[in-house]
């Protein structure tokens, strides 16, 4: 507009939104509130994620542990073994799921699967395997305002009743080793997605991507399984410890079912209203064999686009190389980001019985603002940066990230060439 006020129509979703000069001059990082020392060399145990803190969270359903450049996967681990091993990654239920499995129970008639139930049994035979349970069951009652007392009078199969979810729940968490960065000496030192180094990020997609498989091979009654990343307290992170979270849910999103119904008069329509507009409007950031970064537009938020290049819809159908394309270029969009800028990680991927073939792609979106009155009243939202000004930002960043070696070797910029029609799906 005249006054160079930016109005932008998200082209997938039709959200409307409008950046207004001057507003994108405050600052993005979150304060991390009161700063203390930390000794570097102690046992990291700031949250109940940390490793010192293991039996705050339910039984682990998989852990990926390090040795060098081997990387190995140990599942359902048991409750006298957790101490063995330090997991870089590790996945286990949520203690206060989204859907729950009640839902999954009531209304699909869902029972949880012969592997998680065989979990359940023989981590319930130990004593260590008990006590752990017993007090995950109290922490829950309590939280939902019930009495606790009478938890530790509840007989085995009590607890079983009361501890299905924790083996066999449809709502997941995968959990970095790190709360902070190796070597931090105060507690604004968060490790974030961008602290980790490439061939960690590489692992901690995988192992995720793994997850998801999981939920949708467990649960035949899950039409999507929604994958995302809150960072920091704005972005709606309990806990300033970097993890991903997995929730199936049994139908597809509103948001989805438009696109699928839209793919099906323009199936290529991610090359053409994604990576081809962006390249028309200079918002490339950044490009490799398999994936290729835009800027996005029409988003709440300034918002980062990872498209995946790969033929295959599904994330666990990538190669490892197509995983690590991808991996490569959101790491460097996290580490261009910056560990105190609250974020939303969102995977978007084809649902199981979408004959359409959809590329994988993420969304990494920067929380700096919050909706009020003025969205809520016209459906048109505020975003505080326009998709140059945010290019402007993000791309000198990753320039600086290359040249030191911080991300990996990848093209930026003009050096990406013409990406038009690049999205290989179907």
């Amino acid at each position: 507009m005249a006054d160079g006020t930016v109005k932008q129509i998200n082209p997938f979703t039709g959200t409307e939104v409008w950046t207004v000069p001057g507003r994108g001059n405050r600052p993005l990082d979150h304060s991390p509130g009161h700063i203390s020392a930390v000794d570097p060399t102690g046992p990291e145990a700031h949250c109940a994620f940390c490793v010192s803190r293991l039996r705050e969270t339910t039984p682990e359903k998989s852990r990926l542990v390090r040795d060098g450049d081997t990387w190995t996967t140990l599942d359902q681990v048991a409750a006298r073994e957790l101490d063995l091993t330090t997991p870089e990654f590790r996945l286990f239920g949520n203690l206060f799921e989204i859907v729950s499995l009640d839902y999954w129970k009531a209304v699909h008639g869902y029972e949880i699967s012969a592997r998680a139930s065989a979990h359940q049994t023989t981590y319930l035979r130990s004593e260590a395997g008990v006590d752990h349970v017993r007090a995950l069951v109290r922490t829950r009652i309590a939280a939902s305002q019930g009495d606790p007392a009478g938890v530790d009078s509840m007989s085995t199969e009590d607890l079983v009743a009361h501890s299905e979810s924790f083996f066999g729940g449809c709502h997941d968490v995968v959990v970095a080793r790190r709360h902070l960065t190796d070597g931090a000496t105060r507690t604004d030192r968060h490790a974030s997605s961008g602290a980790l180094d490439p061939d960690e990020h590489e692992q901690f997609i995988a192992f995720t991507v793994r997850a998801m498989r999981s939920l949708y091979r467990d649960n035949p009654h899950a039409r999507y399984v929604s994958v995302f990343q809150n960072w920091l307290q704005p972005a709606g992170a309990s806990f300033a410890h970097l993890h991903k979270q997995l929730v199936a849910i049994d139908e597809v999103p509103a948001k989805t079912g438009r696109e699928v119904a839209a793919l099906s008069r323009e199936p290529d329509l991610y090359n053409t209203l994604g990576v081809d507009h962006a390249a028309l409007e200079g918002l490339v950031l950044a490009a490799n064999e398999h994936a290729v970064a835009v800027v996005g537009v029409g988003h709440r938020y300034p918002a980062l686009v990872i498209y995946s290049r790969s033929p295959a819809s599904e994330p666990w159908e990538h190669s490892p190389d197509e995983l690590r394309g991808i991996s490569d270029l959101l790491h460097a969009c996290h580490a261009a980001t910056g560990p105190l800028v609250p974020s939303n990680e969102e995977w978007h991927s084809r649902p199981p019985g979408v004959g359409a073939a959809m590329p994988w792609r993420i969304v990494l979106k920067w929380r700096i603002s919050n909706p009020a009155g003025f969205e809520g009243a016209t459906g048109i939202y505020v975003n505080t940066i326009d998709p140059w000004a945010l290019r402007d930002r993000v791309a000198p960043r990753l320039t600086e990230l290359r040249a030191s070696g911080r991300i990996a070797d990848m093209a930026l910029g003009a050096e990406c060439g013409d990406v038009r029609g690049s999205l290989r799906y179907g």
